[in-house]
């Protein structure tokens, strides 16, 4: 495993308290495991979301002015999403300072998008917590600076279905969307989640994933499939 010092210079910010990037970086697998006691990075990768929401939410409303809240949603919900959290992840190498259990490092935990998205959130989370908003507004800007740049210019692909679907069904008057857990299989390092999309109260289609997000993105997607 890498050197932390190594991902503090890569993210441009070095912690006064390094335990607390520690625990970013510990997944669940390696606490069952080796450290039973200790923290894993679930309650900071909790925090983290909400400031990605918050910061990029913010940089979007700034950068279009004259764009409507529907707009705003997707591109930010885009920036955020699992797969986009990941990409950036790995452009810092971010898998390779994990603290992973043996069978979550075995299949290929490193390189899993959930994971690396989770990561990335923890980290975030121990920024904020270590430095305060403005040293994690900084950061997070900078990581994603391209992205941003992207969305600003029109070449960000919008692939949040759950987004677009809200919107389509809101236009008909549909308010009542909800995504619920209907099953998960595999071990720990390894699950497979199941959600089924109810609208208005009835069962309408079904998603899987690696992770819930990935599972609800996947039925919300089959859903606007129907309606075109």
């Amino acid at each position: 495993m890498k050197k932390i010092e190594q991902l503090e210079d890569k993210i441009n910010y070095h912690f006064s308290d390094r335990k607390l990037l520690e625990t970013a970086l510990t997944h669940s697998s390696y606490i069952k495991e080796h450290a039973a006691g200790k923290k894993s990075n679930e309650r900071l990768e909790f925090l983290g979301d909400a400031f990605f929401d918050a910061i990029i939410g913010e940089k979007l409303f700034k950068i279009f002015p004259h764009k409507e809240e529907g707009f705003l949603s997707r591109i930010r919900a885009t920036l955020v999403c699992e797969k986009s959290l990941a990409k950036e992840a790995a452009r810092l190498d971010l898998g390779e300072y994990l603290l992973l259990g043996n069978g979550e490092e075995r299949s290929g935990g490193r390189q899993r998008e959930s994971i690396l998205a989770d990561a990335m959130e923890a980290v975030m989370g121990a920024v904020y917590i270590d430095g305060g908003f403005e040293e994690v507004k900084r950061v997070v800007l900078g990581i994603f600076d391209e992205a941003i740049e992207d969305a600003k210019h029109g070449r960000y692909v919008v692939t949040d279905y759950k987004t677009s679907l809200q919107e389509k069904l809101q236009a008909k008057g549909i308010t009542d969307i909800h995504y619920e857990l209907i099953g998960e299989k595999g071990p720990d390092h390894d699950k497979t989640f199941f959600v089924r999309l109810n609208v208005n109260g009835s069962p309408m289609t079904t998603g899987t994933g690696k992770s819930k997000k990935q599972a609800e993105q996947q039925a919300a997607e089959a859903m606007l499939e129907r309606e075109n």
